[in-house]
């Protein structure tokens, strides 16, 4: 056996072929002989198109189960594979395409004729579709091809995916993790969570996250367990399955929505083994409502998309509201200055680092920006700020690079910014994130516009911004100002926007 991630999870894989691993919300069902089947044709299509190890397969498609099985095909060809939100925009696709230089890129039937000019003038090779029923130009060349495929032998240290993330420039970089990454994060997790051969997870989350992929999807191979697949978050569907699950994982926007239906009770969930959050702060009032209505404490854990998972509260023991947990087992997890880089006293604040055989391996063609991201010993710099209790809980107390997290998804106030600033009558913005019951943190701008700007109102700077930005990016509001509150060195003190418009949304709903 090699390092190969789907060496890995292979040798998990139940004896009985036909036993059941993605089952659809309209029922239909594939076992893990459909898994080894469909991916081995996609595999043997990406060798067919040239694509040897190394090389970059890009897709942005909707969730599937023939995605998933793409996500293999790539593992087994050797291929670093490269998810791209659904949201992102014909530019910053053709961003994507022109930085990782992919050999394959697979995009929705309805995208494609929008998108192929951006492939082909990113150079690349192939331009394959796949949409949510799993149809498409990938299945139908795929179709008749021998699904025996010899994985591709990797090393530990090769080059399993390459993950985008914002930067507070704008520029988005390239997290390039590792098969030793995604394996070692997914086999202490499935340890450290419990898996049980018997459980079942319902998938509920987008796939083309760290969260969905490499954590859900991830440890349920490695349990070699199955799952029920529902295309986005429903509480309708969610509660329909609950009672054939075991186990759950979302996002706080997911335990909120819950908990605002009656249906939310006991006996709904008596069924569950486990529930988690990740992907953005769980306020304790939530983790502690929820508690009260189920009986169920949830599970709170804390990663990145450069790092997989970090910390996770106990399956046995105190999971305390408001923290993250303990460090993974074979995770390093320290508080530093972070000016200095020196370890601060215990219980003191500072930026979190972090050492283990989850970190990646460095930015995407970005050697200098990876050198200023990692300590001389090692240690990766979050760019998180927290702090660790005398009981071994971390905290985090905020980031500071003023990421905004809402409902999952990163949001870097400078790509924001540069939007707005183009705006015909506006002098300046400060984009922040600010609590909201739903999605956790919510994007807003607060804007300086010229006197004579009557045209720019809120609408508009919205407006300009759905044009430009995923969805996930828009301001959900915009605030007007006559200033931006500044330092003695010119700074806009964003902490002191934050405080201002802390209680927004609630007074927007009053």
């Amino acid at each position: 056996m090699t390092g190969n991630v789907f060496d890995i999870v292979a040798s998990r894989f139940p004896a009985n072929a036909d036993a059941p691993f993605i089952e659809l919300e309209s029922g239909r069902r594939y076992s893990y002989r459909d898994l080894r089947d469909i991916s081995g044709r996609y595999a043997r299509l990406l060798a067919d198109l040239g694509v040897v190890k190394g090389d970059r397969v890009a897709v942005q498609v909707e969730k599937s189960a023939e995605a998933v099985f793409l996500y293999l095909a790539c593992l087994r060809a050797g291929a670093a594979y490269l998810p791209l939100n659904t949201a992102y925009t014909r530019a910053e696709v053709g961003y994507f395409l022109t930085d990782a230089a992919p050999r394959v890129f697979v995009c929705t039937p309805s995208s494609a004729g929008t998108l192929a000019d951006t492939a082909a003038d990113a150079g690349v090779g192939t331009l394959l579709t796949l949409d949510s029923h799993g149809e498409g130009t990938l299945p139908d060349r795929a179709a008749g091809l021998d699904p025996a495929f010899d994985t591709v032998a990797c090393g530990p240290d090769d080059l399993a995916a390459i993950l985008y993330t914002s930067g507070t420039t704008g520029r988005s970089k390239g997290a390039m993790m590792s098969h030793r990454n995604l394996s070692s994060n997914a086999a202490t997790l499935h340890r450290l969570w419990g898996f049980r051969p018997d459980d079942v997870l319902l998938h509920v989350l987008p796939i083309f996250h760290t969260h969905g992929l490499f954590v859900a999807t991830n440890c349920v191979l490695m349990n070699g367990g199955s799952m029920l697949f529902l295309p986005k978050f429903d509480p309708d569907a969610v509660f329909r399955l609950l009672p054939r699950a075991t186990v759950m994982m979302g996002v706080p926007t997911f335990y909120t929505r819950l908990l605002s239906d009656q249906r939310l009770t006991r006996a709904v969930t008596a069924h569950m083994r486990l529930f988690i959050s990740g992907s953005a702060p769980l306020l304790a009032d939530t983790h502690r409502e929820f508690q009260a209505r189920t009986g169920q404490a949830i599970l709170e854990r804390y990663g990145m998309t450069e790092t997989g998972m970090l910390t996770s509260n106990p399956l046995e023991g105190d999971r305390i509201p408001g923290t993250v947990g303990f460090p993974l087992p074979d995770v390093s997890v320290r508080v530093a200055d972070e000016k200095t880089g020196r370890p601060v006293a215990d219980g003191e604040v500072g930026v979190l680092e972090v050492k283990g055989p989850n970190v990646f391996s460095g930015y995407w063609r970005m050697a200098e920006k990876t050198a200023q991201e990692f300590r001389a010993d090692g240690f990766f710099i979050t760019g998180d700020i927290g702090r660790i209790d005398a009981r071994g809980y971390v905290h985090i107390i905020g980031r500071a690079k003023d990421l905004v997290i809402s409902g999952g998804f990163n949001v870097y106030p400078k790509e924001v910014e540069t939007v707005i600033d183009a705006i015909d009558g506006v002098v300046e913005s400060a984009v922040i994130g600010v609590p909201h019951r739903d999605f956790g943190e919510a994007v807003v701008a607060v804007v300086l516009r010229r006197p004579d700007a009557d045209g720019v109102d809120e609408a508009a700077v919205i407006r300009a911004c759905k044009e430009q930005l995923a969805n996930f990016k828009v301001p959900k509001a915009v605030v007007f100002a006559d200033e931006l509150p500044r330092n003695a060195m010119g700074k806009v003190q964003k902490n002191l926007l934050r405080d201002a418009n802390k209680d927004l949304f609630d007074k927007r709903a009053a």
